[in-house]
């Protein structure tokens, strides 16, 4: 029996996480009908007696009283917070797991890493301490931010080094929103490349999702919902679009966006809270995919995803979920991964699927799927019995593949046009203990990453079919 800790960074990861939350407690209620407190509620919340002042807590077999996430809220402005509090999972936290200040980091991320990552050093360090005393057998940290804002790549990468230096041997998974190239924040590209460095230093995986792959999907949602067939329509409750998912106030436009990434972590923590023929341990995620410990960057597919919005779609069947997954269509970043290289692969499988069904699908997307020579074999598998809610099965897919080497690129590209010109550059040197160093420190950490992603790649054109063997015969 393990237990995770999820630690919500920023506007953006306040956000997320509260999604996930809320999401999170539907499944469970769907599933748990006996009203107790059973392991797969224990994986990810606590049962507290809220009668007593200590929050005494109950054991795993009794009935539900008060739940709790394990969870730790960081923000160095009060909205989101706020909001949180104010809307229906505002029991579900506390305020010992909550940190805020008023003024925000002003998108500046050595605000946000030097200022008030040492301000609050100690007080976040107490927080993360005291959600993970109260684990009987701590397993991961889940950290959720975004790369262009200040709050979530500076103090979000100053929590995670935290983590490490505090926690060495629990797993740091982060969940990691980048900024698309139109992004209204202007030093972005500054803010995700400092964080850049510090997640290829401390962080053990990090799922990568882009933006304007999230504004994509949920664009190609709202054509399908308005299209011309009969019925053709979302749902408001549903696991895409339902209302504020635990927010106080009017619905906002990234709501949709948001609850996508949601659903990639309920369907990654699923193994974690639920039973499978096939359980997959969060930490072995790392431990399959990641073959080199800087090369961690993992590319997530979805499936389903359209019909996520209870569209009045075709039901997808198993082995088209399985192709699916490996089509651009449904991957949270914008590449193709098909036409690089893939150093390993999950497939985190939900509900009533078999193994042999798992097995035959790799055999049938295998010729299609490049893997490095080295580790033809480098599949991992799990397998979850409990679908997502309104669904029958659920696939979703992390990559190591070298495709996304031209995101990186991108991204370098447009830091440089801004440091070639040392445009805003005083807005970051005028933070104390910030030094310009760490500029060319991170970029040239970038370049590194790059090369090595270009090296792996320049191994796929020398890719040859295993020789013919001899049969022995018996």
């Amino acid at each position: 029996m393990t237990q995770s800790v999820v630690v919500q960074v920023g506007q953006c990861g306040n956000q997320v996480g509260c999604r996930f939350w809320d999401l999170a407690l539907r499944e469970h209620a769907h599933v748990n009908k006996r009203g107790l407190y059973d392991e797969a509620l224990n994986s990810f919340f606590r049962n507290v007696d809220s009668r007593k002042s200590d929050g005494a807590e109950f054991a795993v077999g009794g009935r539900i009283q008060h739940l709790k996430a394990r969870a730790v809220l960081v923000d160095m402005e009060e909205g989101v917070v706020n909001q949180i509090l104010q809307g229906p999972l505002r029991e579900v936290f506390d305020s010992t797991q909550l940190l805020t200040d008023v003024s925000g980091s002003g998108n500046n991320w050595a605000v946000g890493n030097m200022t008030y990552g040492s301000a609050y050093r100690e007080k976040i360090v107490d927080k993360l301490r005291k959600a993970a005393e109260q684990c009987d057998c701590l397993q991961c940290f889940f950290l959720i931010h975004s790369m262009g804002g200040g709050t979530g790549s500076g103090l979000g990468t100053r929590v995670l080094s935290l983590l490490e230096e505090e926690f060495p041997e629990v797993c740091r998974v982060v969940t990691s929103i980048y900024p698309s190239g139109e992004d209204d924040v202007i030093t972005s590209p500054y803010n995700s490349v400092l964080a850049m460095n510090k997640l290829t230093e401390h962080a053990d995986c990090v799922l990568l999702v882009e933006n304007q792959s999230l504004v994509d999907i949920v664009n190609k949602i709202k054509v399908m919902s308005h299209g011309t067939k009969p019925g053709l329509n979302i749902k408001r409750n549903s696991a895409v679009t339902s209302g504020q998912g635990g927010l106080s106030g009017a619905e906002k436009p990234f709501d949709a966006m948001n609850n996508i990434v949601a659903n990639l972590l309920l369907n990654i923590t699923s193994s974690a809270r639920f039973e499978g023929s096939l359980n997959m341990d969060l930490n072995e995620i790392a431990m399959n995919l990641v073959p080199f410990p800087r090369l961690h960057y993992l590319v997530p597919s979805l499936t389903p995803l359209y019909t996520l919005a209870d569209i009045n779609v075709p039901t997808r069947r198993l082995d088209q979920m399985f192709s699916d997954a490996f089509s651009k269509d449904h991957q949270l970043i914008q590449a193709d991964p098909k036409h690089s290289l893939y150093l390993a692969c999950a497939l985190m499988v939900r509900g009533n699927v078999q193994v042999s069904d798992v097995r035959r699908n790799i055999e049938r997307l295998r010729p299609s799927l490049p893997f490095v020579s080295w580790n033809q074999e480098g599949w991992k598998t799990s397998l979850c019995s409990v679908p997502p809610v309104g669904h029958s099965h659920s696939l979703l897919a992390l990559a190591n593949n070298t495709c996304v080497k031209p995101t990186f690129m991108e991204l370098r590209e447009r830091f440089t046009k801004l440091y070639r010109k040392k445009a805003h550059l005083h807005h970051y040197l005028h933070v104390e203990g910030m030094e310009q160093s760490f500029f060319s420190e991170a970029i040239a950490s970038l370049n590194s990453l790059i090369e090595e992603y270009h090296h792996l790649d320049a191994t796929k054109a020398r890719l040859m079919p295993d020789a013919p063997r001899l049969s022995i015969a018996r």
